[in-house]
């Protein structure tokens, strides 16, 4: 018997859509900051359109975007009474039966693993992968943003962020890290998308339903 069950949150979903919002625009606008590709059509009587300006305040508005829904999404993970399944997607993480359940599914030649929690083991890596990324990218964005803007937000970080600066390395480290973070991202979406219609298609279960909806379907035993 098919049955419907709820899975992911209202708050789960937004933070889920605003953070794939985020990265894309984060993504492009950080493109531009490193590499101005599109000249701007120049007007009478103006010399610049300020489109550099304008991609970089674009840069920081969803950079502290990211920031803010990283530490709810956190919150949630932690606290949430809703979010219990995906706290305890980590008893299937360490269930080797499970793992090779899940890498014979992925090859064609199994049933998908009866999971206790919303993640099974390989997207449990993944997602581990992704904070762990979203924390290094968000850390070192700071930093960057510390030295252009000396007072406010940025002269308040200086103190707490700097020391951070130093053991790394250099400033040009910190931009380096914080590009390689960004590529994490660029390789780690497409591969996201195609395991999700896989798993919603082949598994037959709704699973790339359940992010918009909340609600996916799974066969009762």
């Amino acid at each position: 018997m098919i049955k419907k069950h709820y899975e992911f949150s209202f708050w789960v979903r937004v933070t889920h859509w605003v953070r794939a919002i985020t990265i894309v625009v984060l993504t492009f606008t950080g493109f531009y900051i490193a590499i101005p590709f599109i000249a701007p059509a120049l007007n009478q009587g103006e010399p610049n359109n300020y489109l550099y300006a304008l991609m970089r305040s674009w840069h920081i508005i969803f950079g502290f975007l990211l920031i803010a829904v990283t530490i709810g999404k956190f919150y949630l993970f932690i606290f949430d009474k809703q979010s219990q399944i995906e706290r305890v997607s980590f008893l299937d993480f360490i269930n080797p039966k499970v793992w090779v359940k899940q890498i014979k599914y992925y090859m064609l030649i199994g049933k998908h693993a009866r999971l206790k929690g919303v993640y099974n083991p390989l997207q449990f890596v993944a997602y581990l992968g992704v904070y762990i990324t979203l924390i290094v990218i968000c850390v070192t964005g700071l930093i960057l943003h510390m030295h252009v803007y000396h007072e406010g937000l940025g002269g308040f970080l200086f103190e707490f962020l700097r020391p951070l600066e130093v053991m790394i390395g250099s400033l040009a480290m910190v931009r380096e890290i914080h590009h390689i973070a960004m590529w994490f991202f660029i390789v780690f979406l497409p591969i996201h998308i195609y395991l999700a219609i896989f798993n919603s298609i082949y598994g037959k279960s709704g699973a790339m339903d359940s992010i918009v909806s909340g609600y996916k379907w799974e066969e009762e035993h």
